[in-house]
């Protein structure tokens, strides 16, 4: 007898995924409902901040990187907060895969916005990549991003010389001046984008000096739920931002504003859509997309996916160059005038493709702080979800949510550094492949930095210009910089660089001597 159970013991063999890893339970608990939501919110916006929070709940499950937790921003805000949370690199791959999991409504996550907010339409983010409609969009995207590209270059000069040409004035305003970099930027980001998209009157001047406060107004309409530490006392933020949705009508004249600004520069894309659409093959004309509609797809690609991303972006770019201190300095700006000797000339985008640690520093940053931090998608049925060491049944319809910082971190992909940034990772890797396999992990966009948007995946159409932005940012820095010293405050969404002292490359204080620039950097002790 005793045989026969060890054989029938023996021949229960225990489930495993197609790769060949255990099958498990998902680990975790969504609580009691209403009252654990709430509480996880609160560790998730005050108590813990959105890493520990999810390290804190890994190490509590033995280490498991998928769990069921409750995802921001609950009651009063989310009808359900539950979703299955994929917190490594492997893992998270299933959220990128768009034959698994289903996108429509899910850009923030468990809310959805009003639709007023976006002219009554819904916006190209929150569509699923099977919806007839995305494809009509991104077509339009896609074909807008390629035909502006070349604007990029010159247009971030410009907008480049602006800033800093205000920063420096701070600096030099009286002794231990400081500039903030964020205000700044968030000002003539606004103008580049639209210059780089659209071409025209920059909103600067055809809405005024307080054009960027609205744009920056109605992104908070849309993202107040998921907003932290914007408002002191926290217990008064949680009141204001977490409780209600704050009505559209606030912001109603704001994007009017907004909207007859984009119709008169983006009147020439709006044209050209129209025509290309006639021209198009009947399939791929065969969900028409309204003037209207495609109007305020354009608001929303502008302010909220260029604009927002930038103003999030290249903050973070800062950081890491401050952060990085003189020696990177002196190698960032050795490689920057070897290509681009001469100060006064446009940085072109062919230029930054030849500078290897300057393409590295940002493919870094784009690692260690995505833009967007969050991905959410809806599984289209049963599947399998596989993390490193195990394997785990999720249900059709349930949400499932990455934490994107955790997953580009992994040091089972990057290695025993994974959590720290390393500026040269990618310059120094041994080949090519090796490259090429760690930018398949660098996943901001919604999809490997190896790979290209279509119109029927979610991959950002902006993405090489992302990329771009931010190696112009660089260049220009060490091409009229050897230097700088700034200060950080990390915040929830960006981090606050203040600028303390600016150093001026020789040959580019000659030209600003010369006139080149409105003012020669006062360097500060």
């Amino acid at each position: 007898m005793a045989s026969k159970r060890a054989n029938a013991a023996g021949d229960e063999q225990p489930k495993l995924s197609p790769s060949g890893l255990p099958v498990r339970e998902i680990p975790g608990s969504y609580g009691v409902p209403f009252f654990s939501p709430l509480r996880d919110r609160l560790d998730y916006f005050y108590f813990q901040g959105a890493e520990e929070y999810f390290r804190s709940r890994i190490a509590k499950h033995g280490g498991a990187t998928v769990l069921r937790v409750n995802m921001p921003p609950g009651p009063f805000l989310s009808g359900d907060s539950r979703v299955v949370a994929v917190l490594d690199a492997r893992s998270f791959r299933v959220l990128l895969d768009d034959s698994r999991v289903d996108k429509d409504g899910t850009l923030d996550g468990t809310f959805m916005p009003s639709l007023a907010l976006f002219g009554g339409h819904r916006p190209l983010a929150f569509l699923d990549g099977a919806d007839p409609r995305h494809a009509a969009l991104k077509r339009v995207m896609i074909r807008l991003a390629a035909a502006r590209m070349h604007h990029v270059a010159p247009a971030f000069g410009v907008a480049f010389a602006a800033t800093f040409d205000a920063v420096e004035a701070e600096l030099a305003s009286c002794a231990g001046a400081a500039s903030e970099f964020n205000k700044h930027n968030m000002r003539h980001m606004l103008d580049f984008t639209c210059a780089a998209l659209f071409g025209g009157k920059p909103p600067s001047k055809a809405i005024g000096d307080g054009a960027a406060a609205k744009a920056y107004k109605w992104l908070a309409f849309q993202l107040h739920p998921l907003a932290s530490k914007a408002i002191r006392p926290w217990l008064l933020e949680e009141l204001l931002l977490h409780t209600f949705r704050l009505p559209p009508f606030l912001v109603r004249r704001d994007y009017a504003e907004l909207t007859a600004y984009f119709a008169d520069v983006a009147a020439g894309v709006l044209d050209d859509a129209e025509k290309q659409a006639e021209a198009d093959d009947p399939g791929a004309a065969a969900v028409p997309v309204p003037r209207d509609e495609l109007l305020h797809n354009l608001v929303f690609l502008a302010i909220f996916n260029a604009y927002g991303g930038y103003k999030i972006f290249l903050p973070h770019v800062v950081k890491w160059l401050a952060r990085s201190g003189p020696e990177l300095h002196a190698r960032l700006a050795a490689e920057v005038r070897a290509v681009v000797p001469r100060p006064g000339t446009t940085i072109t985008l062919s230029d930054v493709e030849k500078m290897p640690l300057v393409k590295s520093f940002v493919w870094e940053t784009l690692r260690m702080n995505p833009p967007v931090e969050f991905q959410y998608g809806r599984a289209r049925r049963d599947t399998v979800v596989e993390s490193h060491d195990a394997a785990y049944e999720v249900k059709k319809g349930e949400l499932l949510f990455g934490y994107q910082p955790l997953a580009t971190r992994d040091e089972r992909v990057f290695g025993h550094r994974g959590r720290e940034f390393v500026p040269d990772r990618f310059a120094a890797c041994s080949d090519d492949d090796e490259r090429r396999r760690l930018l398949e992990h660098v996943v901001w966009s919604n999809g490997p930095e190896t790979g290209a948007a279509t119109e029927g995946n979610k991959q950002c159409p902006g993405k090489d210009a992302v990329v771009a932005v931010g190696r112009l940012m660089v260049a220009e820095l060490f091409r009229r910089y050897d230097t700088f010293v700034a200060t950080v405050e990390e915040s929830p969404v960006e981090p606050v660089v203040t600028f303390t002292s600016l150093t001026r490359a020789a040959a580019a204080s000659s030209a600003a001597a010369a006139g080149d620039h409105d003012s020669v950097v006062v360097v500060k002790p």
